[in-house]
C-alpha cells in the first residue's frame, strides 16, 4: 500500500490549501483514510478522519470548521481541505489509511502500533 500527499506549501493567514493523497496497492473503497500533523517541536496531532461510507471526525479543538476532509473512491483520494488557515496550522500533514478493512481510524494511532499505513507527508507553512 503506497500513500502519495500532495497540495502542501506556503499560503497567507487566512488563505486556503487542499491536500490530496492517492493510494494505490488495495481497493480504497473499503478502508477508512485520515490526516494527522506534526508541528516542529510537538507530537503529531489527529486532523481528521473519514470512513469507508464517508463518516468524518475532525479535531474538535484545532481545525473544527475550518478543515474539511472528504473522498472520492473512484480516484482513490481522499482530500483535506483548510480554509482560513492560521500560523499555528504550519506544521507537515500525513496521510494515512487504516490497516483492516471496515475499521475506523483512531484518533490517537500512531506509525508504531501496525492499525495503519502513512505516507511520507506534505509540508504546510502558514506565513502571518
Amino acid at each position: 500500500v503506497q500513500l502519495q500527499a500532495s497540495g502542501g506549501g506556503l499560503v497567507q493567514a487566512g488563505g486556503s490549501l487542499r491536500l490530496s493523497c492517492t493510494a494505490s496497492g488495495r481497493t480504497f473503497s473499503e478502508y477508512a483514510a485520515g490526516w494527522f500533523r506534526q508541528a516542529p517541536g510537538k507530537e503529531r496531532e489527529f486532523v481528521a478522519s473519514i470512513t469507508w461510507d464517508g463518516i468524518t471526525t475532525t479535531n474538535p479543538g484545532s481545525v473544527r470548521g475550518r478543515f474539511t476532509i472528504s473522498r472520492d473512491n473512484a480516484k482513490n483520494t481522499v482530500y483535506l481541505q483548510m480554509n482560513s488557515l492560521k500560523p499555528e496550522d504550519t506544521a507537515v500533514y500525513y496521510c494515512t489509511s487504516g490497516r483492516f478493512a471496515y475499521t475506523p481510524l483512531t484518533t490517537t494511532t500512531t506509525t508504531e502500533d501496525g492499525l495503519a499505513y502513512w505516507g511520507k507527508g506534505t509540508q504546510v507553512t502558514v506565513s502571518s
